[in-house]
């Protein structure tokens, strides 16, 4: 923690990693929500028949993130500008009571209103989550500590895989899976609220004199940020296609059932990402004591994963292979993931972080979307998938030039 708490450093580190702990449920929920939808595709068209296509069920995926993703950069100003402990809470609540709601849908025009609301209540979260932990953590601990809570979105990707055996069950199905995670969040966003803390306002300055646009013309012409953004977006895209469809994609490559397809693509690259997030968060808090560009190095190494992995994966011809691939994808996703907002923190004042991050998420999920839609679109029309994954190979190469070229500046680093 910063030295000007008046707390010991002890009980100072004490209360940051106990910010970290009561995250990650949250970060849990809040993939747990998103990934059962993926897991429980066919038993959801097989119900709401009006979705029809895999076009439509694309348009039902992205316009949860394109929704999240015009939304981001306010639910990340009014984090800078407001109680973050708040706007973390209040997100929680909210979006788990749409996840209660999406179990009671029956049209396909429902389900687009129910995900487009979820997308409104959980786009105030990520960034005001990660902004608050940065604030807790120094340059020693920041990238470790983003690592734990990422943590908690894996193992909510983990149990959303389950989903799909949960929809087989005739006693419990679809419906029911939406109702309990949307219970449980519900009544944790009440402890939550309760235990959570905000840093000293004498310690992070609020951006109350600051307007919406000129926090945007200064992050806008800020060419270090600029090119995180792209870097945060190429490789997002490929990330947002497995999350999604590759339950889908293993079931009809390899004739799984839909608990099987759902557990296989999601166990072993979500396992391989915990791996990666524990190794490439104190790989790069390490690197840091020698170079500020220790955490640039570490995600750059993470990125040179996803090339023949995301080959491997649109080329693989059995079900292991494929596996295979996955967990090398999810052991360069984790290097990737831990690193994103403490490189944020070396070019971007802390006032603004939150505003960033959620600038970030804008243009990565709002493409994110598209890629989900383009990718249901290109399936319909029988696009081999090693030229889909082929392309996103080429993406994860570009990005391994664009992060080198950021520099960070040590003024924000030192923060």
């Amino acid at each position: 923690m910063p030295n000007s708490l008046t707390s010991p450093p002890s009980s100072g580190m004490r209360t940051a990693w106990l910010v970290v702990a009561l995250l990650v449920p949250v970060a849990l929920l809040n993939y747990l929500d998103r990934q059962m939808l993926a897991a429980m595709k066919g038993s959801m068209m097989g119900d709401i028949p009006d979705i029809a296509t895999n076009a439509n069920w694309g348009i039902v995926l992205g316009c949860f993130k394109w929704v999240y993703a015009g939304l981001s950069p306010v639910g990340g100003y009014v984090a800078d500008r407001s109680s973050r402990r708040h706007v973390i809470a209040l997100s929680l609540f909210v979006w788990s009571a749409v996840t209660l709601a999406t179990a009671y849908v029956t049209t396909f025009p429902q389900l687009i209103a129910a995900r487009s609301l979820m997308g409104i209540s959980e786009a105030f979260y990520i960034p005001a989550a990660l902004a608050l932990i940065s604030e807790f953590h120094s340059s020693q601990t920041r990238s470790r500590a983003v690592g734990f809570h990422q943590m908690g979105i894996y193992i909510g990707i983990i149990v959303g895989g389950f989903a799909g055996y949960v929809a087989d069950e005739p006693s419990l199905g679809w419906r029911w899976a939406f109702s309990v995670c949307g219970l449980v969040g519900v009544i944790y966003s009440l402890p939550l609220f309760a235990l959570l803390k905000n840093p000293p306002r004498t310690e992070v300055a609020s951006i109350d004199g600051v307007s919406p646009w000129a926090a945007l013309r200064e992050l806008l012409t800020n060419t270090g940020f600029l090119l995180l953004v792209v870097y945060f977006t190429l490789p997002a895209m490929a990330g947002w296609v497995v999350k999604d469809w590759m339950p889908n994609i293993l079931r009809e490559q390899f004739g799984l059932g839909q608990g099987r397809a759902g557990l296989s693509a999601v166990l072993y690259v979500q396992v391989a990402s915990l791996i990666g997030v524990g190794i490439g968060g104190w790989l790069a808090d390490r690197w840091m004591r020698h170079t500020s560009r220790g955490r640039i190095f570490v995600s750059a190494i993470g990125m040179s994963f996803f090339l023949p992995s995301l080959f491997g994966v649109g080329n693989a011809s059995t079900l292991g292979a494929a596996i295979g691939f996955l967990i090398l994808f999810g052991l360069g996703w984790g290097f990737f993931d831990c690193n994103n907002m403490p490189i944020l923190c070396q070019i971007v004042r802390p006032q603004l972080r939150a505003t960033g991050y959620g600038i970030m998420n804008f243009v990565s999920i709002g493409c994110g979307g598209f890629a989900d839609w383009g990718f249901g679109a290109l399936r319909d029309r029988h696009v081999p998938l090693n030229v889909i994954f082929g392309v996103f190979a080429g993406t994860a190469l570009l990005s391994i030039f664009i992060v080198l070229l950021i520099r960070p500046n040590e003024q924000n680093a030192t923060a």
